[in-house]
């Protein structure tokens, strides 16, 4: 199915995203790319956005299960019949997957791009975070297009 394929893509490039930092940068080291606005910045994370609830490895355990189990009966019931919803879905599962995978063979989630935005420093994300921010905007415009539908 093409909406699985498409999380499967996501979660690879992810990976191999991650790799290559691990790889070839230290903890704490910056390349700046776009001086002043876009850096690749190589941090790690226990916790979730933001850094909140560091070291729950178990509470992220039990919550991404049960966030995947639902997202891909969803994905199965109605994702394959709606394009919209199902790139949604595949971007949450690939993105879910993504950060999961960290969690479980890291210890932590590898995070790498840094933006600056005027003078703000906004935190440090992966790839994985990227995918969830596209899958959960994708999802609100499924809702207000279907809402609309509806009514």
């Amino acid at each position: 199915m093409i909406y699985y394929a498409l999380a499967f893509i996501i979660l690879l490039l992810d990976q191999a995203s991650k790799w290559l930092v691990v790889q070839n940068m230290n903890v704490g080291e910056s390349i700046p790319i776009l001086p002043r606005f876009f850096y690749i910045t190589s941090l790690r994370n226990t916790g979730a956005a933001w850094s909140i609830l560091e070291g729950q490895f178990a509470f992220f355990f039990i919550v991404t299960v049960i966030v995947l189990v639902i997202v891909i009966y969803y994905m199965q019931k109605a994702g394959r019949k709606q394009p919209l919803l199902g790139t949604s879905l595949a971007f949450i599962i690939g993105g879910t997957l993504g950060n999961f995978i960290d969690r479980l063979f890291r210890g932590e989630v590898v995070d790498f791009i840094h933006v600056f935005l005027f003078r703000y420093s906004y935190p440090v994300f992966n790839l994985a975070d990227s995918s969830l921010f596209i899958g959960v905007g994708l999802m609100i415009i499924y809702l207000i297009k279907d809402g609309r539908k509806e009514s």
